[in-house]
């Protein structure tokens, strides 16, 4: 699915959050927004999704103007937001039931999505029983299981520790490989941008403006971004972050550790 943002502009109660953004995500493409909270990367992904009416310009999908949400266009929070009263299978299985699948034919495909995000042998498992990996985990499984053409990711995983959030990079992009779906991912962390992305939009403060625009090679991609160290510092730089203070960081990381 190519989504098209035309001209979008976004206030609320008279205060500009977006001014005059205007950029295509190819089908199949993974773009990044990355930029300073508050400045409305977010409220990008509810204008694609369908949540958010634009207050200027216009919001296209496959080249329609968008009409509402729709299940092809399907939107991920930081909170896995899964039903703790429904098992992982019963919650993965839901995203289809709404859709009004046969309930049997859902749980079992939930099973197989379940699996394919390591999480066989919790299918009974409430969401309070596991940890917040295994939910994120399950929360991918759900997103993925109606197969959307157009997969919006805000913030996924935020909440994560380091590690947890590095291996569910690694399920991600290859339930993404497998799925092929367009992806809009907004995210603060620079390094998860450089390790999913095939372009990354970095934005102004509020009102949102792009300042910059990278694209990234699409040679086989390691957690070890020592290629992208130059791209690194520039966002980093971008976003008011200098090089000075970035180096001391990971300095102090490699004391602690």
């Amino acid at each position: 699915m190519k989504l098209s943002f035309k001209n979008i502009e976004k206030q609320f109660s008279g205060l500009k959050v977006i001014d005059n953004f205007s950029r295509d995500i190819e089908d199949g493409e993974l773009v990044a927004l990355v930029g300073p909270s508050g400045c409305g990367k977010s409220t990008l992904l509810h204008i694609a999704a369908g949540l958010e009416k634009p207050s200027g310009g216009v919001m296209l999908a496959d080249g329609l103007p968008l009409q509402g949400p729709h299940p092809e266009r399907m939107l991920m929070f930081q909170e896995n937001a899964l039903y703790p009263w429904l098992t992982l299978e019963q919650n993965v299985a839901l995203a289809l039931e709404f859709q009004r699948s046969d309930k049997q034919d859902a749980r079992k495909l939930a099973r197989e999505w379940l699996k394919k995000v390591n999480l066989q042998g919790f299918e009974k498992y409430f969401p309070h029983q596991v940890s917040g990996g295994m939910r994120q985990r399950a929360a991918l499984a759900r997103a993925f299981i109606s197969h959307p053409k157009a997969l919006l990711l805000d913030e996924p995983f935020g909440a994560l520790d380091a590690l947890t959030r590095m291996t569910l990079q690694d399920v991600l992009r290859e339930l993404i490989r497998e799925a092929g779906p367009t992806v809009l991912l907004v995210t603060h962390d620079v390094d998860e941008a450089l390790f999913l992305a095939d372009r990354i939009l970095v934005f102004s403060a509020r009102p949102a403006t792009v300042l910059k625009e990278f694209t990234l090679s699409h040679r086989e991609k390691t957690h070890d971004l020592s290629e992208f160290s130059a791209m690194r510092r520039e966002i980093l730089g971008l976003l008011g972050i200098h090089a000075e203070q970035d180096a001391l960081a990971t300095l102090t990381e490699e004391v602690e550790a």
